[in-house]
């Protein structure tokens, strides 16, 4: 049978009709763009074509062949819109009727819709890759294959009315459709979105070429699962900045969507929305709660240790210990908080997360009180930065949110776990350079063996456990005075001296301050059942080791002098037994190689556990001969 195309469906798509669903056919398909996969179309009514961009949602119904060159298809959501003086359709929703159709009729190109004016079409402005074979469509005689086809019911559409345009256009004040996050579009040119504002940026002045200004972003999630950042800048803040509050629904409409910029931006979009003098920004109520409050899709700790440096992810575990907040001086001279706790998980790993600046007196210091207290929450971090300095870790930025014992299934399975054994069970930490060589940093050697196999002469460094027991701290130089600026993520830490002023002067960072940061550099002589060694330890073994900050053992034997006190916390170290994984290789000294073992983190024995290990060394049969 014949199909019939809903009649002068192109004049009422350009004269603003949206609530129609008009039946067309797609007389041609063109993928453009490089950077990003698009679709173009050119519809047909029958008698007039319009070139339509495909929402990039529906980007898959082409790939799968579910739509092709000639498919009579249902337009069922789409918007109208003018760029740069030319119409173009945007199809938002679509169903396909027919997949395969011959060209009906003869039909003309729109004047003033083309994509690319400076091509001329030719053949009466059709393209000639969808002419149709019949230079005139009769309905008395139908395609080859229109037996196979059901009857198609036309759409009860009227021909808008024939106004002549003499003057100025009108413009539309109808309010704007709201359409869902992913949909949006550059070629749209009205619209509205509902979401939930899920993280509210920090208000930033920044200095450039154009004069001084301000900024703040925010990200919202609408009940598709979409997700967009929105930036305002200067007046646009003033108006906006206090009106917005997280966990609340907008109502949000004229902005301008640009590409996202990814090195700042880690949501899964394409654009951002930049609001402008004449956005509009509305308060909705909650009432059927459609929207989610938050979207996190999480990685296990044991996953972190194959992402890429700087890159933006979720993760829960468990807060199994939080270290007090330190003041720390950043490049730029102003002064901010970190803060460092442990994070494990039902992988078997553990990860360290940084807070900084007002996680430390907020999230941080509620942490802190509840480890103290017994208590082991469960944390998850939204949008936590990786970082590859000294193994994995994870750092807070300024669109990061932190959740204590937060709902779901993600939380109460791992709360589950924790309490059903969890808590006892070791996990390795991906953190503090352990973790590169794979299995071999579980790979347990006596201090003889490093020694007779000659561990780190390689031109990699070797990486081992061993059991051991402190036997000789040496107390002169066991510290240094650091330089405490922030380099990126990371902290100066190059040794600094005192200038003439009084002050502390950083060599490398060319700056003076007030206060340095003190590291520990210990000289530790280890001892097992096969023979001794010198390690050394650095900042955080080395607080593990003396179990308080170096700060404070400074100020006993330098500023208060007090040689008893100090030496009483040497002595109480002596002969403790530690589980060190070390990190082997040869150095140059002057114009001599030597092996330097370095510490890279301490552990207290735990009894069962080594107990399990011995056991299942013995356990180990070594095949022999039969003796006849």
């Amino acid at each position: 049978m014949p199909v019939n195309l809903t009649r002068n469906a192109i004049s009422m798509i350009n004269s603003g009709d949206v609530n129609s669903r008009p039946l067309v056919q797609v007389v041609d398909i063109k993928l453009i763009g490089s950077s990003q996969e698009r679709y173009r179309f050119l519809l047909s009514d029958s008698e007039s074509t319009q070139h339509a961009m495909l929402a990039t949602q529906l980007n898959d119904q082409v790939r799968s062949g579910r739509v092709k060159k000639g498919s009579i298809i249902q337009v069922i959501d789409y918007i109208c819109s003018t760029v740069q003086n030319r119409k173009i359709i945007v199809v938002l929703n679509m169903e396909t009727i027919i997949l395969e159709y011959e060209i009906i009729g003869n039909p003309k190109l729109v004047s003033g819709s083309e994509l690319e004016p400076n091509k001329s079409t030719p053949n009466n402005n059709l393209e000639p890759s969808v002419r149709s074979t019949n230079n005139r469509y009769n309905p008395q005689a139908p395609p080859n294959n229109a037996q196979s086809f059901r009857p198609i019911i036309q759409p009860a559409c009227q021909p808008p009315p024939n106004y002549k345009i003499q003057g100025p256009i009108m413009k539309n004040e109808a309010a704007a459709r709201i359409i869902p996050i992913a949909a949006l579009n550059p070629y749209q040119g009205r619209w509205a979105i509902k979401a939930r504002v899920t993280a509210k940026g920090d208000l930033r002045r920044y200095n450039n070429a154009r004069g001084d200004g301000k900024v703040f972003s925010f990200d919202l999630l609408d009940s598709d699962g979409g997700e967009i950042r929105v930036t305002c800048f200067n007046a646009v803040v003033d108006r906006f900045y206090s009106v917005i509050e997280v966990g609340k629904v907008y109502l949000i409409s004229k902005g301008s969507l640009k590409p996202a910029k990814k090195n700042f931006n880690h949501l899964k979009n394409e654009w951002e929305i930049f609001l402008e003098s004449n956005s509009t920004v509305e308060l909705c109520p909650d009432e059927d709660g459609s929207i989610p409050r938050q979207q996190f899709s999480f990685r296990p700790i044991s996953e972190i240790e194959s992402a890429e440096n700087d890159s933006i992810l979720d993760v829960i575990g468990i807060v199994i210990s939080v270290n007090p907040s330190v003041p720390i001086l950043r490049k730029n001279g102003m002064e901010t908080q970190r803060q460092i706790l442990n994070l494990k998980d039902a992988s078997g790993k553990s990860v360290e997360v940084t807070l900084w600046g007002d996680f430390c007196s907020k999230e941080g210091q509620k942490l802190k009180g509840m480890v103290d207290s017994g208590l082991f929450p469960v944390l998850a971090v939204k949008a936590g930065k990786v970082n590859d300095f000294n193994g994995k870790s994870i750092g807070t930025i300024s669109s990061t949110q932190l959740f204590i014992d937060p709902d779901g299934p993600e939380a109460q399975g791992l709360r589950n776990w924790f309490e059903s054994g969890g808590r006892n069970t070791d996990s390795i930490s991906i953190s503090k350079e352990i973790m590169p060589g794979g299995s071999k940093n579980e790979i347990r050697k006596t201090l003889a063996q490093i020694k007779d196999e000659g561990l780190g002469r390689s031109d990699k460094p070797d990486w081992v456990t061993a059991k051991a027991t402190v036997v000789f701290i040496k107390t002169d130089n066991f510290c240094y005075t650091a330089c405490p600026l922030m380099i990126g993520d990371r902290q100066c830490n190059k040794k600094v001296t005192r200038s003439s002023n009084k002050r502390w002067l950083c060599d490398r960072c060319n700056q003076e301050f007030e206060e340095c940061d003190y590291r520990y550099l210990l000289q530790i002589q280890i001892q097992d059942h096969t023979g001794l060694t010198w390690v050394t330890a650095f900042q955080e073994s080395g607080e593990d080791i003396l179990g308080c900050p170096a700060k404070e053992m400074y100020l006993l034997k330098y500023e208060l002098q007090d040689d008893t006190r100090f030496g009483e916390i040497i002595r109480n170290r002596l002969f403790h037994q530690y589980l060190f994984r070390l990190k082997i290789k040869e150095e140059l000294y002057g114009d001599e190689q030597r092996v330097k073992i370095t510490v890279v983190k301490v552990d207290n024995v735990n009894y069962t556990a080594e107990s399990r290990y011995l056991h299942d060394m013995l356990t180990k049969k070594i095949p022999v001969k039969k003796q006849f």
